[in-house]
């Protein structure tokens, strides 16, 4: 399915397949639209150059914006939680740490 994003910082509308999370331009943080992929296709040079406009506000970008929740079904949030959970986490303990002998407690 495809689906229409927005880069602020290269100010161009993408229509990519699946909920992207990055700019295939400049690699930076993409912004996923309401607007469906047929409508935008169907829009004429004239309305699509209203709908940059629009998007260039920040007030009318938060609007025409949306966030997409499911992300946690994505390929890529599974390939990043399967690449952490494969990472060892290494702790130490220090065995010659003073201890806190004149540490008062107050619990109410």
């Amino acid at each position: 399915m495809m689906y229409i994003h927005y880069c602020k910082r290269c100010h161009r509308v993408h229509m990519l397949n699946g909920h992207k999370r990055s700019c295939p331009n400049c690699n930076d943080e993409i912004i996923e639209l309401k607007l469906p992929y047929m409508d935008y296709i169907s829009m004429n040079r004239e309305q699509r150059a209203v709908f940059l406009s629009r998007l260039e506000d920040e007030t009318q970008l938060g609007e025409l914006s949306t966030t997409y929740r499911m992300y946690k079904y994505s390929k890529w949030y599974k390939e990043l939680h399967r690449q952490l959970s494969s990472t060892p986490i290494i702790t130490y303990t220090l065995t010659d740490k003073n201890t806190m002998d004149n540490v008062v407690s107050g619990i109410s």
